[in-house]
């Protein structure tokens, strides 16, 4: 049998039309003969009454990982019970089970567990007898019989591994925007929906902040080769395909998309010495600490590390016990520009002149060969990301004007 997996987000299941809509989407695959497993996240976002935030702010710092995971657990089972009482209403044969009932066993690491094996025995069974199986995402379970959690945007997760597990045609990721766009379209309004991109680009988009689809879920389908699709619970055509590369040549157009991220500060540091000990630092304590820096540049004698905000006061200290007297700029923005072949100082140089041109500064700019990264203050990260997809994200710049 023809088997189907979709998930819905916790937006889509917030509102009794967002539910009737993922009853539509569940329709039309049983009406084509397919069995289907959909995955839920928890419905809402904070301070909704079932979201995980919410089911998080009624408990203290003092609760340890196993019961926060039995706490935010709930979020999931309460939405897929939900959803699953939605379907029968409307006449389509359902039944619900946790992550564990689904088979998901998962590593001990509580609030970061990772799948290790999913049993697909009880999914099949219910298959047989039934439409649709809910599944709660975001869960699983250990050998010994722990509730794990497997992190922010588990979800997505949970639905790659099952598609992989009962090798099913396809997974679709319903969520409230249309697809995987060119850029953030809250923030750039000449944002473009990509139809079809393959895993190693939407594993950069998301691994340098777009925010539709988890990696990891990116990750898992790629080692199959199942097709994922990111579509709009509120539309039932259109969408973006995420699939393998039909070739590997470097198309004339590099740019796929531009994300952003804010809440960043940058450190300088300067005198004799004073990269090789940052340097040092970053080695030994910052990067052994899983502190991501987004961009590490030399600029006139400086040693310039631009970080989030929320790791300043840790790396400072580790800094200034070096005797290093670091210097802060709080306030900044991150842009990265994704594509292939980037590693090209010609096209950073054109990037950087074309943001300057417009009065703004860039703190920094790095390339490599998938991103250009750009740093500029925060109160400019709209124009600067504007500029940048613009002129050389839809525009139809093409690589041999920077030859």
């Amino acid at each position: 049998m023809a088997i189907a997996v979709q998930k819905f987000g916790g937006t889509s299941l917030q509102t009794p039309d967002g539910r009737a809509k993922a009853v539509e989407h569940v329709k039309a695959a049983v009406e084509r003969n397919a069995k289907l497993v959909v995955v839920v996240s928890a419905i809402g976002r904070n301070p909704d009454p079932y979201a995980t935030d919410t089911l998080l702010s009624l408990i203290g710092s003092a609760t340890l990982g196993r019961e926060k995971d039995l706490l935010m657990s709930c979020g999931e089972t309460i939405a897929g019970v939900v959803l699953t009482d939605v379907l029968r209403t409307n006449g389509i044969n359902a039944t619900t089970l946790t992550g564990a009932q689904a088979g998901i066993r998962t590593t001990g690491d509580h609030l970061q567990a990772e799948i290790e094996h999913v049993d697909t025995t009880r999914i099949r069974k219910e298959l047989g007898s039934h439409d649709a199986v809910v599944v709660a995402g975001f869960q699983g379970q250990t050998t010994e019989g722990e509730v794990t959690t497997i992190g922010r945007g588990g979800s997505d997760t949970t639905a790659a591994a099952l598609g992989v597990a009962l090798q099913a045609e396809k997974v679709e990721i319903f969520t409230d925007v249309n697809g995987i766009m060119t850029a953030d379209p809250q923030m750039v309004s000449t944002a473009k929906l990509l139809t079809k991109l393959t895993y190693s680009d939407v594993c950069n988009l998301a691994n340098q902040g777009a925010k539709v689809i988890h990696p990891r879920a990116v990750e898992i389908a790629m080692k199959a080769t199942i097709p994922l699709y990111v579509r709009s619970t509120y539309d039932l055509a259109g969408g973006t395909l995420i699939t393998a590369p039909e070739n590997k040549g470097l198309p004339d157009q590099p740019i796929i998309g531009i994300t952003h991220a804010s809440g960043m500060s940058q450190i300088s540091v300067r005198g004799r010495g004073a990269i090789q000990k940052v340097r040092t630092v970053m080695q030994e304590e910052i990067n052994g600490a899983g502190i991501p820096v987004e961009v590490a540049t030399v600029k006139d004698g400086n040693l310039l590390l631009t970080v989030s905000s929320q790791h300043i006061g840790n790396i400072l200290q580790r800094l200034r016990e070096r005797n290093l007297q670091p210097e802060i700029v709080d306030h900044c923005a991150r842009i990265a520009v994704i594509g292939n072949g980037l590693d090209d100082h010609l096209l950073l140089s054109r990037m950087t002149t074309e943001v300057s041109e417009q009065g703004i500064k860039v703190l920094q700019a790095k390339t490599s060969e998938t991103s250009i990264r750009m740093v500029v203050v925060a109160d400019e990260l709209k124009r600067a990301v504007t500029v940048l997809h613009d002129r050389f994200c839809v525009s139809g710049f093409a690589r041999t004007e920077v030859r």
